[in-house]
This record gives C-alpha cells, sequence and structure tokens, in this order.
C-alpha cells in the first residue's frame, strides 16, 4: 500500500537513513552484498571453503554452514507468519529487486548474524563489526528494510549463531 504525505514513523527514519547513506559508491556495494547474501549462498559458500581449507576442524565449519541456512529458515518462518509488507513510500526509493514481498525480519540480516558470529568462533577474530552493520545499512540504502527489520534479523541471526556455536564448544 503506497503511503502519500510526509512519511512518519519508521518510513520517516528509513527514507533519512538513506538519504544520508545513499550514494553511488554505497549503492553499488550494497548492491554487491544484497547479491552475496540473496538466500545465503554467499555465506554458506564461505564455510564450505572453510571446511576445505581447515581439515581439522572440517565438521565444525560444516555445521556452522548448516546453521547458517538454518538462521536463514528461521527468518522465512518468521516471514511468513508476520507478513510485514516491504517498504512502499515515495519518499524510499527501492533500489534492488527482492524474491519476496515481506520484510520482517531481513533474511540477509539474519544470515550475516549468524555466519559472523559462527565464523568468528572458528577463526578465533571477532568478525560481527566487520560483517553485520555493513549489510544492515546495505538493506536500508537500498530501500528494501525498515530499521526493525534489519535489527530483528540480527537478533535472531545473533540467537541461532550463539546456540550453534556453544554447541560446537561443547563437542571439540
Amino acid at each position: 500500500m503506497l503511503e502519500k504525505g510526509q512519511p512518519t514513523g519508521e518510513v520517516a527514519v528509513l527514507a533519512k537513513a538513506q538519504g544520508f547513506l545513499k550514494s553511488e559508491a554505497s549503492v553499488k556495494a550494497a548492491r554487491g552484498m544484497s547479491h552475496f547474501g540473496e538466500h545465503a549462498i554467499g555465506w554458506f559458500g564461505l564455510g564450505v571453503l572453510g571446511a576445505v581449507v581447515d581439515k581439522k576442524r572440517r565438521k565444525d565449519w560444516l555445521v556452522a554452514s548448516a546453521g547458517v541456512v538454518g538462521a536463514h529458515a528461521a527468518s522465512i518462518a518468521v516471514k511468513r507468519v508476520v507478513r510485514r509488507p516491504r517498504p512502499d513510500h515515495p519518499s524510499v526509493e527501492v533500489l534492488v529487486g527482492t524474491p519476496s514481498k515481506l520484510s520482517f525480519p531481513s533474511s540477509h540480516a539474519t544470515s550475516t548474524t549468524a555466519a559472523a558470529v559462527l565464523y568468528s568462533g572458528l577463526t578465533g577474530r571477532n568478525l560481527v563489526p566487520a560483517l553485520v552493520p555493513p549489510m544492515l545499512a546495505s538493506r536500508l540504502v537500498l530501500g528494501v528494510h525498515y530499521p526493525t527489520d534489519v535489527l530483528a534479523g540480527a537478533a535472531l541471526g545473533g540467537l541461532v549463531g550463539g546456540l550453534i556455536r556453544r554447541k560446537l564448544k561443547k563437542n571439540p
């Protein structure tokens, strides 16, 4: 449903964020991240690569990769229950296509956060600050999610990733 007039609430926040963050370079980067994160395929691929390279912890990398896909699946399930439509207001420019019209939570935010949490445990480096904020911002730059969509997605991904990471630590 197209809202008319001045944006309010989350639409106003999204429009302001998009106006502040949007540039030719940020849109190009955001589109690249969008394609990489679509259906969690890029994060899954990196996990499989980790399994190939780190033979000693191959099983852990494969479990982590499956966890990323599981987090993505959980976000799709929540989307289908909540059924929140994507932003649709003249003040928000949609700059990329999406596989569905459902917005809450952001599956990109979910799978990225799960990957960052899980792969941090396997690499020994905190990947969350480097991976999560750019992906969350990219969804706002592209105008395909409200701020609460990306925050909820990050929370869901953090929860799933954290639970699986804890399990991996218990089973050395």
